[in-house]
């Protein structure tokens, strides 16, 4: 498994109430992982998939509050986010300490990166 650095992008002109949190590079052929990101204080958050998702390519957006136990979260209809294709954005239910993404199916083609963005509420 190899882990995907997480790249932090915060709102222009300075504003600290937005982020958009990039992981690039994530493939199957090592069922990769992205570094975890610290931001429980980022209440509001969605996220998407894009890139290349290869035969049945998926990745699961996943939550920790110790950074070592990971469970799959949810959308606000109770349904894991696994994502299966470039097209749907989920909004993300719970508000762990960490969030990460894990490539859990595809291929010698999957290559994904996954956005998270995010919000504080004002």
């Amino acid at each position: 498994m190899a882990t995907r650095a997480v790249t932090p992008v915060y709102a222009p002109n300075g504003q600290m109430h937005a982020v958009l949190v990039q992981w690039a590079g994530l493939t199957f052929a090592s069922t990769d992982d992205g570094a975890a990101f610290e931001g429980a204080d980022w209440a509001d958050r969605t996220v998407h998939a894009t890139g290349t998702f290869g035969a049945g390519g998926a990745v699961t957006l996943q939550g920790s509050n110790d950074g070592t136990n990971w469970a799959t979260l949810n959308d606000p209809q109770g349904t894991d986010i696994v994502l299966t294709a470039a097209a749907p954005m989920f909004v993300i239910v719970e508000n762990p300490r960490y969030v990460r993404p894990l490539v859990t199916a595809g291929d010698g083609t999957t290559s994904l990166a996954v956005s998270v963005w995010a919000r504080r509420p004002r």
